[in-house]
């Protein structure tokens, strides 16, 4: 029976190398745990985009081509995401309750809505 008795350190290594390694091991108290963002502004500063030429992009004159997405559009009253416009009004609305009260506001507050999006519609 005591020849059947393995002793486990010939059985399994004390760290199995497919293994994860934990944080507490990976970084000792009072190191990094991480990555550190940055903010813009401390990137702005370190790269000093003064000095650079004005062709090279930098953060201050990133361009982009336009996206292949449609832009998102927001509800005027509520501020969440719309999936909908009043055909009268052109007024995009979230829910049946808020398309409710578009429909009950007089016409110069609607304008001043589509005035706030840069969309002034002239109803009739």
């Amino acid at each position: 029976m005591e020849s059947e008795v393995v002793r486990t350190e010939m059985v399994l290594a004390l760290t199995l190398p497919f293994k994860k390694v934990q944080t507490a091991d990976k970084y000792p108290k009072g190191q990094s745990r991480g990555r550190q963002w940055k903010h813009l502004r401390h990137l702005l500063q370190a790269t000093d985009a003064s000095s650079m030429p004005p062709d090279r992009p930098n953060y201050l004159n990133i361009q982009t081509p336009p996206s292949i997405y449609p832009p998102k559009r927001y509800c005027d009253i509520t501020g969440f995401e719309a999936p909908y416009v009043d055909p009268r009004t052109k007024l995009c609305y979230s829910d049946p309750e808020v398309f409710r009260q578009i429909r009950m506001l007089p016409d110069d507050y609607v304008q001043r809505y589509l005035a706030l999006r840069n969309a002034a519609v002239i109803l009739r």
